[in-house]
């Protein structure tokens, strides 16, 4: 199995992990799960974290084929329009982003022209689907749970899983946003886990778990196996859901939820601006 280059960039302020990846003979690279900065308190969004990725591709002269999501994130807001116009490529996503945009479009009462069919995008994945990134092999899967719109993709030896899993010794994802589901999250990661076991991991957030005192975004599908904290070889769904359901019963929202579901179910763009000029999200009071 061939093996592509990656690079990860973190957002400490969402304690995000965004990537580059790509193959070393032809030079084309995929950018997945960037960043838009954006101030809740001015409601200000600036392009740091974004330029630094953008920064590094022309530094290393990749050419971008793919900028892709791998699910619509409510921890921060996505800076993949920013990033394709700089750069290039097609704007990827999972196919289930319509049943998302039809939650939370009705969640927002989106305006009039909003697209509930994902055409936002440039491109749907389905559960599946083949595509290449060079001369690497690379595939596309559905694996709901934390949200139902929810994608790993497996890229050579490396499998950028989202928010499915943490680290070993963090655990797994929340399943009690709109559409999620703890039997569908053990589901989909006993197939991440029918990888082979030197399949590089990388995590799209990482929260330190106690006792740790550096961040980390990869591990392998073999550590997973064995010491995930949440759903290690042995862990029956029944188990897991259980202590997922607990787990979950505990969490507060993540702090930008709101504005950024608004965002990123319209593919990383702003709400449309209104006759003012100006753009605006909105905060549904006493809806979740």
């Amino acid at each position: 199995m061939k093996r592509p280059d990656v690079k990860a960039f973190f957002d400490e302020s969402t304690n995000t992990f965004s990537y580059v990846v790509w193959d070393p003979a032809s030079r084309q690279a995929a950018v997945i799960d960037s960043v838009l900065d954006y101030d809740a308190a001015s409601g200000r969004t600036r392009h740091d974290a974004a330029d630094a990725i953008i920064a590094f591709v022309v530094a290393q002269a990749l050419e971008v084929a793919w900028v892709i999501d791998t699910h619509v994130h409510a921890d921060h807001l996505s800076a993949s329009p920013y990033v394709r116009s700089r750069l290039g490529g097609r704007l990827g996503i999972g196919e289930h982003i319509r049943s998302v945009q039809q939650t939370f479009g009705k969640l927002f009462n989106a305006e009039d022209g909003f697209a509930h069919d994902g055409s936002q995008f440039d491109h749907l994945f389905k559960d599946g689907e083949s595509y290449r990134l060079g001369e690497i092999d690379a595939v596309a899967w559905h694996t709901p749970g934390h949200t139902p719109a929810c994608m790993t993709h497996v890229i050579g030896d490396a499998a950028f899983v989202g928010d499915t899993l943490f680290m070993p010794d963090y655990g797994t994802a929340r399943c009690d946003f709109p559409g999620g589901d703890a039997h569908q999250l053990y589901h989909s990661i006993r197939r991440i886990f029918a990888l082979p076991d030197a399949t590089r991991m990388f995590l799209c957030h990482d929260y330190k778990a106690p006792g740790r005192e550096v961040y980390a975004h990869e591990t392998t599908v073999g550590e997973q196996r064995r010491a995930n904290i949440h759903v290690h070889e042995g862990v029956s769904e029944e188990a897991f859901v259980t202590l997922r359901r607990a787990r979950d019963a505990t969490l507060a929202m993540p702090r930008l939820l709101l504005p950024s579901v608004q965002v990123n179910m319209r593919a990383g763009q702003l709400p449309p601006a209104e006759d003012n000029g100006v753009s605006y999200l909105k905060i549904p009071l006493n809806a979740l």
